[in-house]
């Protein structure tokens, strides 16, 4: 059974999420503020946590940094600050997903289920991945029907299709793909996401999996 922690000090959004959770056969843990978050993952290792940023004690940001310090699982932020700027402060200290209150519950209990699905263990052969019409073989590097793509097409599409439905962070893309010297540059984003597009979504203009985050960065709709 998957195990979640949900961390918020507003005992009705901890309850309400407790229910909704509970009823779907996920294993809840609560905590209302950050020191307890810290200590009940350390009690109890989550399988993922949905962590509020703002806390009586410790700022959601200065918890994600304590969790990142010894475990990779997964976090999504769920705060009334909707700002572009807490939104990539949280996702560069090491969040997963980013949604904004107030919330739909089926929209988180999609994106929960979206973050759960790409754990996998470090280990195991990626499987392949269905991208509109075409099948791509991460570790095989085909794409069927046959499509060819750069190097440098074949490493950005790769962080986006190994971490289905997270928000993959421009400046993180750019880190991993191009190198740490990489942090401003955007417009290698635009113009290589560009190309894929017209690769492999049906329409371009509208694409359906490989999606912009205004602002934050991009992630790969399933």
């Amino acid at each position: 059974m998957t195990r979640i922690l949900v961390v918020d000090d507003d005992p009705q959004i901890l309850r309400a999420l407790r229910i909704n959770l509970r009823a779907r056969e996920y294993e809840v843990d609560v905590a209302s503020d950050g020191a307890g978050a810290l200590k009940a993952a350390a009690a109890h290792a989550p399988d993922l946590v949905v962590l509020d940023l703002g806390l009586p004690d410790l700022d959601g940001t200065e918890v994600i940094r304590g969790l990142r310090g010894w475990t990779s699982v997964p976090i999504i932020v769920l705060s009334g600050r909707a700002e572009g700027a807490d939104k990539v402060a949280a996702l560069d200290a090491g969040a997963d997903d980013y949604v904004t209150k107030p919330f739909g519950v089926d929209e988180l209990l999609a994106r929960i289920r979206a973050v759960t699905r790409r754990v996998q263990p470090s280990d195991a052969p990626p499987a392949p991945v269905t991208v509109g019409k075409y099948t791509v073989d991460l570790a095989g590097h085909t794409i069927t029907p046959e499509q060819r793509l750069t190097p440098t097409e074949w490493q950005l599409l790769e962080q986006l299709l190994r971490n289905p439905g997270k928000l993959i962070t421009q400046r993180s893309l750019l880190h991993d793909v191009w190198g740490p010297q990489y942090g401003t540059e955007t417009n290698y984003l635009r113009q290589y996401m560009a190309r894929l597009r017209r690769k492999l979504e049906d329409d371009p203009t509208r694409p359906r999996h490989l999606i912009t985050e205004p602002g934050m960065g991009y992630r790969f709709q399933p």
